[in-house]
């Protein structure tokens, strides 16, 4: 049973491993400046001229591994946010995290004018998360009743509305061509960024990703009943804690830099639990790559679905996941 189970990781990890490098190259080779497919290839290996390199490296390419990093980022943190919540609907989004992230890094951006260094982003960024977060699960908890999943994503969804709200009252107060920057962040973008960003992003995302798979038999226990959990040696307390904080840090750095992207965390979690099962030594691992596909594969089609113009990330993102959220809804009712 264990060899059938690795064996089917090991081909959903390198088909979606193939389908990245496949997305990767699609999105290298798209974009306003026309270069062939010999272009890229050429400059990649140190060839072409001063603009082919500068357009690819600092343009695209950097884009393109933004893209790589949000997506799995997020990914990671909805699988952590329906294990902790028992809830297969719960994503960072849809539990508000990603929205009060949003709106702290818009609220520093507005009062220091844009003006703010990039080591800043993702420590306000996790404050806005960690306040909707705390504020969500207040309103969520009963006393003397067990956490209902359903109620903690209500209250998280009606939480994100009254945020949505704010930001509208926020950004309509700019000139048109703020609000127009501003508004492209709030619904999700990866354009616009430097290897800067990056440098700030990938030690987040691939550490506390890291540091999950290692922790991963933990993890587990976490998805059994609480006496069963707590039979194991498992402090729930602690446990519960330490993990929903690694999922809002992970948030909250893929929202600084890449903006309120939503609906990644729900499908892919969900896509990956479906395809190799809930122990997260493998879950993990399909989350981020799913996500990652997920948002790279999306950015590329907002780049030439209206070519020369593009469409926001975010809301393509949202067209391929809202369908996908119906489906869950529905599947749970039944």
């Amino acid at each position: 049973m264990r060899q059938r189970q690795i064996k089917r990781f090991v081909t959903v990890v390198l088909s979606l491993c193939i389908l990245l490098v496949f997305a990767f190259l699609l999105a290298i080779n798209a974009g306003f400046t026309d270069m062939s497919f010999a272009d890229v290839v050429r400059v990649l290996f140190g060839g072409g001229s001063e603009r082919e390199v500068l357009v690819l490296f600092d343009f695209r390419l950097v884009r393109v591994v933004l893209a790589i990093l949000v997506g799995a980022g997020l990914g990671v943190s909805g699988g952590i946010f329906q294990t902790i919540s028992k809830n297969e609907l719960a994503s960072p989004d849809f539990l508000g995290v990603n929205a009060g992230a949003g709106l702290a890094v818009l609220l520093f951006t507005l009062t220091f004018n844009g003006k703010q260094h990039i080591l800043v982003l993702p420590v306000v960024a996790l404050i806005g998360a960690s306040i909707t977060a705390t504020l969500v699960y207040i309103l969520a908890n009963q006393r003397d009743r067990p956490l209902s999943p359903l109620r903690m994503t209500l209250i998280g969804i009606a939480v994100k509305s009254g945020i949505d709200a704010m930001d509208i009252l926020f950004t309509t107060r700019l000139s048109a061509e703020k609000f127009n920057v501003v508004n492209t962040w709030l619904i999700g973008s990866v354009y616009g960024n430097s290897w800067s960003h990056v440098i700030v992003l990938a030690p987040w995302v691939i550490g506390i990703i890291a540091f999950l798979v290692y922790r991963s038999r933990e993890l587990n226990t976490l998805r059994l009943s609480d006496g069963t959990a707590i039979g194991l040696g498992t402090d729930l307390k602690k446990s519960r804690f330490l993990y929903l904080m690694l999922a809002v840090v992970l948030a909250a750095v893929c929202v600084a830099i890449g903006g309120a992207i939503g609906f990644v965390g729900l499908v892919s979690a969900n896509l990956a639990r479906r395809i190799v099962g809930p122990n997260h030594q493998y879950s993990i691992v399909v989350s981020a790559l799913a996500g990652a596909n997920l948002i790279l594969i999306s950015d590329w089609i907002a780049r030439i679905i209206v070519a020369p113009k593009e469409l926001i990330l975010g809301l393509v993102v949202s067209i391929i996941g809202a369908p996908y959220f119906l489906y869950i809804l529905l599947k749970e009712k039944k």
